[in-house]
């Protein structure tokens, strides 16, 4: 009994460990740290990381079917490019399941959903006045999950949950510009939720998500 419960101890450290980096990788290509085109040997990533090369070849395999890093021939694991087709398709997605979540979520929102949206938009907010663009790109993601978990849609959620990894990726490179907009078409979209609105809350996020990918396709380079 005693060597099955250390076995299993082992096998949730060994779990923890490997999540611990998967965060830690993604969270260094979200934020630059690990600048697109960059190579990334797991030799690299362990030292780094300050771990055995198991639980970073795990993350790898896991990044790259995330689509942050691409397997080369004669250059193995290199951060992937956020291109303009890149972009275009992640946006295009974003259209589809942000105002599907908003029209929904005007819907079925309560009072405490529209007060934690509010919430966001004012810890956004105070973020954006303080210059502080990564927690902004975090709170970016954790709003558009919020709008998402409100809508109750349980597809939404799951169909949902990786891409906005990429969203907040996209959102970093360009935050300081992004920022003081963005919050701005939170607050309308919030506004429409909470009058319960459905079609004044899908138009506002389709609004949102149009803005956005301009933004973002006007400071890459075509492919």
């Amino acid at each position: 009994m005693d060597d099955l419960m250390a076995s299993r101890t082992i096998g949730a450290d060994h779990i923890a460990l490997r999540e611990q980096v998967l965060a830690e990788l993604r969270r260094r290509i979200v934020d630059g740290d690990y600048a697109q085109g960059e190579r990334l040997t797991e030799t690299r990533l362990a030292d780094d990381f300050g771990v055995s090369r198991n639980p970073v070849r795990e993350a790898l395999r896991v990044v790259e079917a995330e689509g942050f890093v691409q397997i080369l021939p004669r250059r193995g694991a290199v951060v992937a490019t956020l291109d303009e087709t890149a972009v275009r398709d992640l946006f295009s997605v974003r259209e589809q399941l942000e105002t599907l979540a908003a029209g929904l979520a005007a819907e079925r929102a309560n009072a405490e959903d529209i007060q934690r949206l509010r919430d966001l938009c004012d810890e956004a907010r105070v973020a954006t006045e303080a210059k502080d663009f990564g927690r902004v790109a975090e709170l970016n993601s954790d709003f558009h999950r919020a709008v998402i978990e409100v809508s109750g849609n349980r597809w939404l959620h799951s169909i949902s949950a990786a891409m906005y990894h990429h969203v907040h990726w996209v959102f970093r490179v360009g935050a300081a510009q992004r920022a003081p907009h963005s919050s701005e078409e939170h607050v309308r979209l919030v506004d429409a939720i909470a009058a319960g609105d459905a079609p004044a809350a899908t138009e506002a996020a389709r609004l949102h998500v149009e803005a956005a990918a301009k933004a973002a396709l006007g400071q890459r380079p075509t492919a």
